[in-house]
């Protein structure tokens, strides 16, 4: 295998890709504004 070049590497464990960092970010984003959705909802 061939190894990342420096300037395509994470520097993190589980995510080696940047797609993946990214949605992973997305995911979190979408989760946080889930949640302030519904609790927006449930104490208006």
């Amino acid at each position: 295998m061939n190894p990342e070049p420096e300037d395509e590497a994470t520097g993190l464990r589980g995510l080696r890709s940047w797609r993946g960092v990214y949605v992973v970010v997305l995911c979190v984003f979408l989760a946080w504004v889930g949640l302030l959705t519904l609790l927006d909802q449930a104490f208006p």
